[in-house]
């Protein structure tokens, strides 16, 4: 390899690098909502995977024998918002490595 493709291949590199971490902190204010039990139950998360709110539609106090179906439904709701997460996180981080000659099946981040 040439010196000047190899300092093009590193510009293109450092500006990526630069471009995933804009990439990484704005991921950070993009929030997504997972549901379950037909909306009873919706779960708030960014895509750092912080949970920032978990909504219980008010039928579901109403009844204390349902604390097993209630608690189904979180996670449910919790692992509908991750799922939303991951295809999220992956359109973004995509959009920035376009153009970068990557092996396939390499993802970001590492």
């Amino acid at each position: 390899m040439m010196k000047g493709q190899l300092a093009g291949l590193m510009k293109q590199a450092q500006q990526m690098q630069e471009n995933m971490k804009k990439a990484q902190e704005a991921l950070g204010d993009i929030v997504v909502e997972g549901t379950s039990g037909g909306g009873l139950v919706k779960v708030e998360m960014t895509c750092r995977h912080d949970v920032k709110r978990i909504t219980l539609d008010p039928s579901l106090l109403s009844d204390a024998e349902e604390k097993d179906f209630l608690e189904d439904l979180i996670a449910a709701a919790v692992n509908d918002a991750l799922r939303k997460v991951e295809s999220t996180t992956e359109q973004k981080m995509s959009a920035v490595t376009a153009g970068m000659p990557l092996p396939g099946g390499l993802k970001f981040p590492f």
